[in-house]
């Protein structure tokens, strides 16, 4: 039997609502794209940057749009099926292309996920693993609470036998200023369950998702 677990964004729809508006922006958004546009032409001008400019004009709005974007997850629907073969081996999605943007500077940060979890009653549709990592990241975040966050959710909706998540990711905080690390990667992780308590597979999921533990 099919299941589906919903992640709600930060602020639900109202019912009978369309997805999104003819400036690609949900009605149930509380972004303001006009307060941020505003927001972001003054921000621009007091760093010196003329927006008078024919390139720079209409900057102050894309720039209210592009973060709009970021900080504007769609709802998330985890479609799950009857684990009916008992399989009870690890499954997991590699190389998961994230990006986010880190809550300390507003910069980007970017990179993949690997997402795994031990199967117990039920299973999930694998495309989801990729949605939880979206879900998640569509905000300012850090790494460290991404990575569990996405850990976190997968244990608690699916109730598998144990989750694990593992993020690579260049910051661009690091790699455009301060000390300007170029190539520079930060690996974090999260186990649960058995993941976590059992070596083996401990070792056999970061086998599979190829980072040396």
């Amino acid at each position: 039997m099919t299941q589906q677990l919903t992640l709600a964004p930060p602020y639900p729809p109202e019912p009978g609502q369309p997805p999104e508006d003819e400036q690609g922006q949900r009605p149930d958004s509380v972004v303001d794209v006009a307060a941020a546009t505003k927001a972001a032409a003054e921000f621009l001008a007091a760093l010196g940057i003329r927006l008078d400019e024919d390139g720079l004009r209409d900057t102050p709005a894309r720039m209210a749009r592009a973060y709009a974007e970021l900080f504007d997850p769609p709802p998330l629907r985890l479609t799950t099926f009857e684990n009916a073969e008992g399989y009870d081996e690890l499954v997991i999605a590699r190389a998961i292309p994230f990006r986010t943007v880190c809550e300390h500077h507003l910069l980007p940060f970017s990179g993949v996920a690997h997402v795994g979890y031990l199967p117990a009653e039920r299973i999930l549709g694998l495309s989801k693993l990729a949605r939880l990592v979206e879900h998640f990241a569509a905000r300012p975040q850090t790494q460290e609470r991404l990575t569990r966050q996405v850990a976190e959710c997968l244990q608690e909706r699916m109730l598998p036998r144990g989750a694990g998540v593992v993020l690579e990711a260049e910051h661009t905080c690091m790699t455009l200023r301060g000390v300007r690390a170029t190539g520079a990667t930060t690996v974090t992780s999260a186990l649960l369950g058995s993941l976590r308590t059992d070596p083996r597979w401990r070792a056999e999921f970061f086998a599979l998702a190829g980072v040396h533990a």
